[in-house]
């Protein structure tokens, strides 16, 4: 096992939280979401497979909380009375998946999986089905997406607020920017070597690349569209508050930002998220426009759209030297993209995809014995029709909860559930394993403890609110 400088600093990070209140863990865990590239450790026995930074401090931060509020919240956060009985279940169903379908189907179908070599070497290949190290690693995010969502949810039911969710997901937002900027500079003035230390996961690594005289932002990721999946959840988040007008300053100036780094990033699929995520934000929005009580940025983000046409027509007609390079940089990104090797490399892992899933009659090849480029796919590949139904009735769960909060606890809650959905939809584009990440699960258990307002969540505090100072 091979030690990386982050895994170290992260290890002390974690000892200094063991001993800190409950509400730096938090920050620390929602924070750390954001190294999607780093690695703490490399386990050759793994074939290389690298333990990655949030990874590691998801162990702290549970293991915190459990010793400030014990195990009854984090029952809680699984009961019938919470959308996580279905995410408990479909895990407890994904690791029997991953520990017997492939050995009592072997040799069934074929499938496309990652094989890594004791030297990080990583390719992805036609292999036949068998039991194989990603059935390891995707089980043990898997259970880390699990103990994300009942831990969050206990924080949140022991005397986590609203208010510290707000505030963790506007540092993240900013610090998610912040690195994104050093991402662009370092590759213009030939310095990006600094932040080689933010990059050290067995990943294949594509930070350096250009599109129509782009740089591809890739941030703290392995290639811009992990940096868009990530970057989307942050802007629907924070839209989703300056729509519902808190902080509106403040939220209003990082969502712009986050705007534009997405359209910097040169993403397909962050292109095809956002337009999703705008549609879902002012068709949410769209019922405050009407009664007494409107609050008038609805109104506002339909008048924007309504000008948008006419907008883009005065751009042709008065700048056509600028309306041309839009052109080369959309038929770049979007309309040449369905040509390229890349898009005809993920259509052949979908094709390749549904087939395990008819080769073993739906009942999937195991979480973590199949690749696609679609979440679904994903799904229905790795843990079969019992799976995606699961998983369907946890997401569907999660966004049709109601809130019985103050305005802080809905409006957050409103806001988290905005990330769900903007999280599901970049997996749904481009998802290719199980994996959500931590955010989206910070999230989700997020939206779940919020539905209740603050006075009723103390009640699963064994020492109340101070419990959290």
């Amino acid at each position: 096992m091979r030690i990386e400088l982050l895994g170290f600093l992260s290890l002390i990070l974690g000892a200094v939280v063991l001993v800190s209140p409950p509400r730096l863990a938090f920050y620390v865990i929602v924070v750390s979401t954001l190294f999607g590239a780093a690695a703490a450790f490399a386990v050759p026995g793994l074939g290389g497979a690298s333990i990655l930074v949030p990874s590691l401090l998801l162990a702290f931060y549970c293991l915190r909380l459990f010793m400030a509020f014990g195990e009854k919240p984090v029952f809680s956060a699984v009961s019938s009375a919470s959308p996580g009985i279905w995410l408990l279940l479909l895990t407890v169903y994904g690791v029997f998946s991953a520990l017997f379908l492939p050995r009592l189907m072997e040799g069934v179908t074929e499938t496309m999986i990652v094989l890594r070599s004791s030297v990080g070497h990583r390719i992805i290949d036609l292999t036949p089905l068998s039991f194989s190290s990603n059935n390891i690693t995707q089980t043990i995010y898997a259970l880390g997406g699990l103990f994300c969502f009942a831990f969050t949810y206990a924080y949140l039911k022991c005397g986590g607020t609203a208010r510290d969710v707000v505030n963790a997901m506007l540092f993240l937002g900013v610090v998610n920017l912040v690195f994104a900027l050093l991402d662009v500079v370092t590759y213009r003035t030939g310095t990006a070597h600094f932040l080689d230390f933010i990059r050290t996961a067995n990943y294949a690594l594509l930070t350096g690349s250009e599109k129509a005289g782009f740089k591809r932002i890739s941030g703290t990721f392995p290639e811009a569209s992990a940096f868009a999946g990530f970057t989307i959840v942050l802007f629907a988040f924070t839209a989703s508050l300056w729509i519902d007008r808190m902080r509106r300053m403040a939220t209003g100036l990082i969502a712009c930002l986050l705007f534009l780094a997405l359209l910097l990033s040169t993403s397909t699929t962050a292109l095809l998220s956002l337009a999703m995520v705008m549609v879902f934000l002012f068709w949410r929005a769209l019922p405050a426009t009407y009664g007494k009580h409107a609050t008038g940025l609805p109104a506002a983000i339909a008048l924007a759209l309504l000008a948008v046409p006419l907008c883009v027509t005065l751009v042709l007609v008065l700048m056509p030297e600028f309306a041309r390079s839009v052109q080369a940089f959309l038929d770049e990104t979007l309309y040449s993209k369905i040509n390229s090797h890349s898009a005809r490399e993920r259509m052949q892992w979908n094709a390749v995809a549904f087939q395990v899933f008819l080769d073993t009659w739906g009942w999937g090849a195991g979480l973590g014995s199949a690749r696609a480029s679609s979440y679904a796919l994903v799904l229905l590949s790795n843990v079969g029709l019992i799976g995606t139904l699961l998983f369907t009735l946890f997401v569907g769960n999660t966004l049709m909860m109601k809130s019985t909060g103050g305005v802080l606890e809905h409006t957050t809650m409103r806001a988290a559930k905005a990330g769900v959905f903007a999280g599901l939809c970049e997996a749904m584009i481009s998802g290719t394993v199980y994996d959500l990440g931590l955010l989206f699960f910070v999230l989700s258990g997020s939206a779940a403890a919020l539905r209740q307002g603050a006075a009723e969540r103390k009640r699963f505090s064994p020492v109340g609110v101070g419990a959290v100072q």
